[in-house]
């Protein structure tokens, strides 16, 4: 039985994921988060299991109001996940408050 920690881990981890998802249908966001990592797309597969490079995906919607409220539209996710996303999996304030 997973504990409720694990489950909103687990929910952070798959607002990400889904960030990941939009930004490869979308040609000029993904190029700029590429841009601004210095990532390879053939990285994005290995580094997808890594909680930092969830965590990265995330800052990179938190630090851009417009691709993050575009991201939103297309996803139909609250940006207020995506903040709860952003703080569970850099274990900022309040990380636990899902």
């Amino acid at each position: 039985m997973q504990s409720q920690k694990d489950t909103t881990v687990n929910d952070a981890e798959s607002t990400a994921v889904s960030v990941l998802a939009w930004l490869a249908g979308e040609p000029e966001h993904f190029s700029r988060f590429l841009s601004l990592t210095g990532m390879a797309p053939a990285d994005l597969r290995a580094a997808a299991g890594n909680r930092s490079f969830l965590a990265g995906l995330v800052e990179f919607l938190m630090g851009h109001e417009p691709t993050l409220m575009a991201f939103c539209a297309a996803t139909e996710t609250k940006p207020e996940t995506v903040v709860r996303a952003h703080a569970m999996l850099t274990g900022g304030a309040n990380a636990g408050g899902w």
